[in-house]
């Protein structure tokens, strides 16, 4: 079954709760949002895959020969597999709002699902994404609820790089929320808080 294409940590939601995917960064595993995402969605179900990708032992989502060099087939077939994936858990809850975030590596395997099936995610929250390549149009994001975070100083994701993907989306039609900040890669705290809020608005 697709349910069981990665190994991960997860709980069932409550009657009338979303369900939310959260997607470690590189290095990160299950663990890394798993209870973050219990508690910015009391009652909410959680599904925190871990990437099955090793990079010199570091777990990620898909294969890349570089920093921000991405092996593009790779990234196509390890989102089709995500894809399968999230259509597997959410037909076991129908009723269930389906919520997505990310961070770093986690934040572009759920970019690029989301660029491909825009209709399997209700809400999703890119924290610090780095998506190298032109998706073209989508015109099913229009309308589609989207938060973008970064760090307008970081060495992964170059401040052009999160502007033109702000941008995208805006052309998209999709309903786009920033929360910046002036340091780097590291995920600060009012980011954690604009992200509560978007989940829970």
């Amino acid at each position: 079954m697709a349910t069981t294409h990665y190994h991960a940590m997860s709980v069932e939601p409550q009657v009338g709760r979303p369900l939310v995917f959260a997607f470690h960064g590189t290095g990160g595993d299950e663990h890394q949002f798993f209870s973050l995402a219990q508690q910015l969605m009391p009652g909410g179900g959680v599904v925190s895959p871990r990437g099955d990708v090793s990079e010199m032992g570091a777990s990620r989502f898909f294969r890349r020969t570089g920093e921000g060099v991405y092996d593009m087939d790779d990234l196509a077939a390890r989102t089709s597999k995500m894809i399968a994936y999230v259509e597997a858990h959410k037909a076991q809850h129908p009723d269930a709002p389906v919520f997505g975030f990310g961070y770093s590596n986690g934040a572009n395997i759920l970019a690029s699902v989301l660029m491909v099936r825009p209709d399997l995610f209700d809400k999703a929250a890119l924290l610090h994404p780095l998506i190298t390549w032109d998706p073209g149009r989508v015109p099913g994001l229009a309308g589609k609820r989207v938060l973008v975070t970064a760090g307008e100083h970081d060495p992964i994701t170059p401040w052009h790089k999160t502007t033109s993907l702000i941008s995208w989306f805006e052309d998209q039609n999709a309903r786009v929320t920033v929360e910046t900040h002036d340091g780097g890669h590291e995920l600060r705290q009012t980011e954690i808080q604009a992200l509560a809020q978007f989940l829970n608005d």
